[in-house]
């Protein structure tokens, strides 16, 4: 006992002078988020191995005991063990790190620990739009690797498809707004398109990608009111909401200086008792 109890100590004693080093030296904090982590793990195992080695004579006289305590702890924590091979899944596929953004079941956020049983995300998206953060932290049982997809927004390839849907009055040159939008999607896109090709030449030598083209497109469909214009372009995955603000801003300003282009609204005609139909455009 006393030999385990001075194991214990020691260990621990090594670990608050490596995380206090870690703390002063690693500024970056994800480099030191992942030094922390390790260390904390790594001194677990080795205490677990000094521990095993201490007590080998002991254990060896009650190998029925401990098969009969493992096979109740199987059943009363099935859901804390698949945990455990969910982070064991993680380690080493990993289908997600520290500081992507993914989405598990319904919960959209960016990883910001990954624990034996849990992994932690910080929420974007849930009440406000456009997945922004809202700063809440969630905790998704490792499990769920296991029991539903997992979504990564950023890892490989931090681009994601986008669009922006604008309608304009059947009178409209909706030729020349189309052209206006698509012009300015390529314009914005020119900056990425360098990075775009070089991450999905990477994506490639891991799998089937087989999309050529990324560059913008604009579709045209015939809609109720008017008709209905959608820009299709590729975007930085955690900044959507800002490129669809300034893509807006500009086809506003775009669109404001042309008088034959015009955005449609619902409208209902109503006949009179005259017989003379009237439109009414709701707002």
């Amino acid at each position: 006992m006393v030999a385990t109890a001075e194991t214990i100590v020691l260990i621990s004693l090594c670990v608050f002078i490596a995380l206090r080093f870690i703390n002063r030296k690693i500024e970056d904090i994800t480099k030191r988020h992942t030094a922390r982590k390790s260390v904390l793990y790594g001194a677990t195992a080795l205490g677990l191995l000094v521990l095993v080695l201490t007590w080998i004579e002991q254990l060896k006289n009650l190998p029925v005991i401990l098969s009969v305590t493992a096979a109740g702890l199987v059943v009363a924590l099935g859901d804390a063990i698949v945990c455990i091979a969910g982070w064991f899944y993680i380690v080493v596929r990993r289908p997600y790190s520290i500081g992507d953004r993914v989405q598990i079941g319904t919960v959209i956020g960016d990883v910001i620990d990954i624990k034996l049983f849990d992994t932690t995300l910080l929420e974007v998206g849930g009440w406000v739009s456009g997945e922004q953060s809202t700063f809440r932290l969630v905790h998704c049982p490792n499990n769920a690797l296991f029991r539903q997809p997992i979504w990564n927004y950023t890892s490989g390839f931090p681009f994601v498809w986008d669009e922006l849907t604008v309608t304009v009055a059947f009178e409209s040159d909706w030729r020349k707004a189309r052209q206006i939008m698509l012009d300015r999607a390529a314009q914005a896109t020119q900056e990425t398109q360098a990075r775009v090709e070089s991450d999905i030449k990477q994506l490639t030598k891991k799998y089937p990608v087989k999309y050529s083209t990324f560059t913008p497109a604009v579709y045209v469909k015939i809609g109720d009111s008017g008709v209905t214009l959608t820009v299709r372009y590729l975007t930085d995955a955690r900044r959507r909401r800002t490129i669809e603000d300034e893509r807006s801003r500009q086809m506003l300003q775009d669109f404001a200086e042309h008088p034959d282009i015009n955005f449609a609204y619902p409208t209902y005609r109503i006949v009179g008792e005259t017989g003379a139909p009237r439109d009414i455009q709701t707002h």
